[in-house]
């Protein structure tokens, strides 16, 4: 069964505020800004009639009239999808080593969608895009404290002077402190065990450093959740809209944190 995804209305623009025009033809949902940057220098963006070569050049949504290789772009309607990244796989639009990225899972018939946040190559799990610039920038911003949950296994037998020291914090090799907001075990086998550690910052490869500076190895990392927003039986690689409930949600999540 095909899926569409969750849109919303889209938003009358704001007129009065200028942005340059490769950042423009983000917002509109048409490409990357690095590619609308590509696009503007080669000639292919007209505004207003005129063929401008500098991507910072200034426009008023909603008011200039914006065209690329002659089609008149208009507000795309607002997408939020939510992806179950594999391992093995970068979040990048493209890669100079040929290596597979995310958007190698989603149709491409989808107008232009950003990655909300990032997860390594070797981690796996929730991975949420959009064509809302805003939102994105919402969901990422570390003042939102949205919690993040992860389930990991580590090649360890977790005990609780571990789970103690995940909790109270370590000690980086860049001299940072860096903790889970919460830790717990979940299962231990006779080499490894499962915990459930929770974030409620975003620092790059957060819960490897703390796990290696700790001398712990990490075997798997998924993304569980984000704020109330659950991956839930998503099947790996494979991809769905939020519903307005879950979109909702999030929302209020971010209003409150």
């Amino acid at each position: 069964m095909t899926h569409h995804p969750a849109r919303k209305s889209p938003p009358k623009p704001d007129s009065s505020r200028k942005i340059g025009l490769a950042r423009a033809l983000s917002k509109l949902g048409y490409c990357s800004r690095q590619q609308a940057f590509q696009l503007i220098r080669q000639g292919n963006v007209r505004l207003n009639g005129t063929t401008p070569k500098n991507p910072e050049t200034p426009v008023r949504l909603g008011t200039d009239r914006i065209e690329v290789q002659g089609h008149a772009l208009k507000p795309a309607e607002k997408i939020c999808l939510m992806l179950h990244k594999p391992g093995g796989i970068i979040t990048s639009t493209s890669d100079e080593k040929g290596r597979d990225t995310v958007y190698s899972l989603l149709p491409p018939d989808l107008s232009w969608l950003a990655p909300v946040g990032r997860l390594d190559k070797a981690s796996e799990g929730l991975l949420l895009f959009t064509n809302d610039s805003e939102w994105n920038a919402r969901v990422t911003n570390p003042g939102t404290h949205l919690d993040k949950t992860y389930h990991v296994q580590i090649a360890a037998i977790a005990d609780s002077h571990l789970i103690e020291s995940l909790e109270r914090g370590v000690e980086t090799e860049r001299n940072e402190t860096l903790r889970c907001k919460h830790a717990r075990l979940l299962r231990t086998g006779e080499k490894n065990s499962w915990l459930e550690l929770t974030l409620d910052e975003g620092k790059n490869r957060q819960i490897r450093r703390i796990l290696d500076a700790l001398g712990i190895e990490v075997l798997r990392l998924i993304r569980v959740s984000i704020g109330p927003l659950q991956l839930g039986d998503l099947p790996k690689s494979a991809h769905r809209p939020l519903t307005h409930a879950e979109l909702a949600a999030l929302n209020r999540a971010m209003h409150t944190s």
